[in-house]
């Protein structure tokens, strides 16, 4: 049985809009399952070798079926995508293709960007809401729209974010306990360290290397770092990472959609603070920043400060989600005066809403005092465009504060 994703509507407005759709994202993560419910007729060139083949040699043969037409894993192909590009101009009607795919090929001058053909939608692994883990009962379009319900009580408690942490929202490992859920994200994770890099030209990565990169990556969760520090974190044998190594493994990472960058947010301030626009990093999904470290239940449980980083990425990770839905992007701030907000969710409009994110609900009112900060510093015109101010906990309540600051419990929110 089909799980509704947060991406179904926006992927059938795409439909409706352009000739053609790109779904990217990690594998695992569901695409082909939600492009498949879109689609009229599908070839999947990760399937069959024949398939693959015409699609290299002769592209235009794999176009023709009923609309819109599913081309999974597109980019084993890359000549696909100017084939399609021209039979879109060709036909001159939306809704033709759906591409999905696992990476990104590089630019080159050979393909067209594809503006005014196709609409790119990212993918995320399922949210809570998807999985039935959040009651949605606080709904982040509302809250932009200022019709967001006020209290709701319940949900999930710490323990349970804790085995959601390490399971992650793969569709597949829906019904999987601890030990097979353990199995499979450690594969995943040699297997992205293996043979899922792929560095330009006839450049070679190493595998033992990538995977120390990746363990460094979970190590500084939700954090700004340099790469710098990534070179000695990643280190072996006390050989740090030439920096240029680094640089192209991140990319990489990039181009197949498991490394997710937090970028800075770029206001205008009422005084002379610089801001700070270096970006948090955090991996596609947070259960494999933990496989990668190889932790369990038990010191998730006994480390308060590291949970505390796993839970905020988790946060992002459901903000990032569901403000796609919306048009919309996940920032954090940082300035010099050492004023730190963990997100800032901004929308096309300018809108926007500042969120902190406290496990303990003792650092509730740390975290409204900075979101109030905040606002006082921002020019006015910024200050207008201001949706809401709240912090994001893993209790089981979620209410308005006197000061106008929400506080919502994740396992409240929804699209």
């Amino acid at each position: 049985m089909y799980i509704p994703r947060v991406l179904d509507n926006r992927l059938a407005e795409a439909l409706r809009a352009v000739g053609g759709v790109v779904i990217e994202g990690p594998r695992y993560c569901g695409k082909t399952t939600t492009a498949k419910q879109a689609c009229a007729s599908a070839v999947e060139l990760d399937k069959e070798a024949g398939l693959l083949l015409i699609a290299q040699t002769d592209p235009s043969e794999i176009l023709h079926g009923d609309t819109p037409r599913l081309i999974d894993e597109w980019q084993l192909a890359p000549s696909v995508w100017n084939a399609v590009r021209h039979e879109i101009d060709n036909r001159g009607k939306a809704g033709q293709f759906i591409l999905t795919g696992s990476a990104t090929p590089r630019d080159d001058i050979t393909r067209h960007s594809g503006a005014g053909r196709f609409v790119r939608l990212a993918m995320e692994t399922m949210t809570l809401a998807e999985m039935g883990v959040s009651s949605s009962q606080i709904s982040l379009k509302d809250l932009f729209g200022g019709t967001a319900k006020k209290t709701a009580v319940g949900g999930p408690k710490v323990h349970d974010y804790v085995k959601h942490l390490l399971r992650g929202g793969w569709p597949g490992l829906w019904d999987a306990d601890e030990a097979g859920s353990r199995m499979v994200l450690e594969t995943y994770v040699d297997e992205i360290a293996r043979m899922d890099i792929n560095l330009p030209g006839e450049m070679s990565h190493d595998p033992l290397r990538v995977r120390a990169l990746l363990r460094a990556l979970a190590r500084n969760t939700a954090n700004e770092f340099s790469n710098s520090k990534l070179a000695v974190e990643a280190s072996d044998a006390g050989q740090p990472l030439a920096e240029q190594t680094v640089r192209n493994y991140l990319d990489a990472l990039r181009r197949i959609h498991i490394l997710k960058d937090q970028p800075g947010w770029n206001t205008h301030l009422r005084s002379r603070i610089r801001l700070i626009s270096n970006p948090k990093r955090h991996l596609a999904d947070p259960s494999l920043a933990l496989a990668a470290i190889g932790a369990s239940e038990e010191e998730l449980m006994r480390d308060g400060k590291a949970l505390g980083f796993f839970f905020e990425s988790l946060v992002v990770h459901e903000l990032r989600a569901l403000s796609a839905s919306l048009g919309g992007e996940v920032f954090h701030y940082r300035d010099s005066s050492g004023l730190e907000i963990d997100a800032i969710v901004e929308l096309r409009n300018s809108s926007w809403g500042a969120v902190e994110v406290k496990m303990p609900e003792k650092d509730i009112d740390k975290g409204a005092t900075h979101l109030l900060a905040l606002k006082e510093k921002l020019a006015e015109n910024v200050q207008e465009r201001c949706a809401f101010l709240s912090v994001i906990t893993s209790g089981q309540a979620s209410y308005v504060r006197p000061d106008g600051v929400r506080v919502i419990s994740l396992g409240h929110l929804g699209l």
